[in-house]
């Protein structure tokens, strides 16, 4: 089966691979990433899913599994998305600190006109940050392409104190239920 990943990330990239998924092509997807205020996590990146994955369809050969996901951090109703700036990621970092957060992963599959479209969530404790740490982490540039301004993969990994859930999930991609749908839509 062939497979197109619509997704500039190369963590979704390397999630695939890790499960031997390997993407025959990478396209970022191009579609309006707007929602409609007060739509729920759940709903937002189940929605910007499905939006990547028809952004990139008309590109993609017959027989093709195309694979996109969106991902947000959400804290007290609040969705964190990408930082800004280095300010921004302060005071997402500020708002992690010590504190329980979800993060919200959406993933829309299609294949030979059948659609897949499912989310996943998952809770993350931050340790206290300091402000030397928060600056630290700023620093190494890791912040800036991710929800939440972290990379539980990367650096960000000393930031978290533990995870409830699927840790592919917070990098991007729900490796598992991903294998399990795919199968099922391709039958």
């Amino acid at each position: 089966m062939k497979i197109l990943l619509a997704s500039a990330s190369p963590r979704r990239r390397e999630i695939l691979e890790l499960i031997g998924m390997k993407p025959d092509w990478i396209i970022a997807s191009d579609a309006d990433e707007t929602v409609a205020e007060g739509t729920s996590p759940e709903e937002m990146v189940q929605i910007l899913a499905e939006r990547k994955a028809k952004s990139v369809k008309e590109k993609a050969e017959k027989d093709v599994l195309i694979i996109a996901s969106d991902t947000v951090v959400s804290l007290d109703g609040m969705i964190l998305g990408k930082p800004k700036s280095r300010k921004d990621a302060f005071e997402m970092l500020t708002l992690l600190s010590g504190r329980t957060h979800t993060v919200y992963t959406g993933v829309c599959m299609l294949f030979g006109g059948q659609k897949s479209i499912f989310y996943q969530s998952t809770d993350v404790a931050f340790y206290p940050l300091s402000e030397e740490e928060k600056w630290d982490y700023i620093d190494t540039g890791e912040p800036f392409d991710k929800a939440g301004a972290y990379g539980i993969q990367g650096r960000g990994a000393v930031l978290i104190r533990g995870i409830h859930g699927d840790f592919f999930t917070v990098m991007g991609l729900p490796a598992a239920e991903v294998v399990r749908k795919a199968r099922e839509l391709t039958k």
